[in-house]
């Protein structure tokens, strides 16, 4: 299995999800520019749409998006996704949203084309992230485990921090206990973060 990734980029959650799992993956970076892979091969070959996250199965299935990537590692080690008969539906709304309502923003932030689209997304940012701190059940998303949407989140932490934003309680103090886990300082490490 091969996860092709970006540093500081949103593959980090597929990253620190994979080590969650246990699961065994080589790591190629991608450079976004320029569209290629640590080795020179052109990323287009590997992942049409031209950005990352993409993982290759041993059998050559392709899988990119976040929500599906994710989806699927917590298909792999249910521990990684909240119980219940509406367990399954929970972490795919969760995902759903971190990938929709609070990723989206972030890229608008970091990309802006006017000042005043700079605070459009800030204030976004600002709204969705306090939505999730309200919601927060336990240590983790959802409760005492943490689940694939948990690692998600924790790579929109990072971003708020590097740019500066302010982060709603309980929020910080989930963001260090996700640091102290063994798949993120890994993750971290592989990435060159640490």
């Amino acid at each position: 299995m091969k996860l092709y990734l970006t540093p500081r980029g949103w593959s980090l959650a597929d990253h620190i999800a994979l080590h969650e799992a246990g699961l065994t993956f080589d790591r190629i970076r991608v450079d976004l520019r320029t569209k290629r892979t640590e080795d020179g091969g052109d990323y287009h070959e590997v992942n049409s749409k031209g950005y990352v996250p993409a993982l290759v199965l041993d059998d050559g299935q392709l899988l990119t998006e976040n929500v599906a990537i994710l989806s699927w590692v917590a298909e792999r080690a249910p521990k990684l996704a909240p119980a219940g008969d509406l367990g399954r539906i929970r972490l795919i709304e969760t995902l759903a949203f971190i990938g929709s309502e609070l990723h989206k923003p972030f890229v608008r932030h970091f990309f802006p084309t006017s000042d005043a689209e700079k605070k459009v997304a800030e204030d976004a940012i600002h709204r969705r992230l306090a939505f999730v701190a309200e919601r927060v059940r336990g240590d983790y998303l959802f409760g005492s485990e943490a689940s694939v949407a948990d690692a998600y989140l924790y790579v929109m932490l990072r971003w708020a921090r590097m740019q500066e934003l302010q982060i709603p309680e309980p929020l910080p103090a989930f963001g260090l206990r996700m640091e102290a886990r063994p798949a993120v300082r890994q993750a971290l490490r592989h990435e060159g973060l640490t």
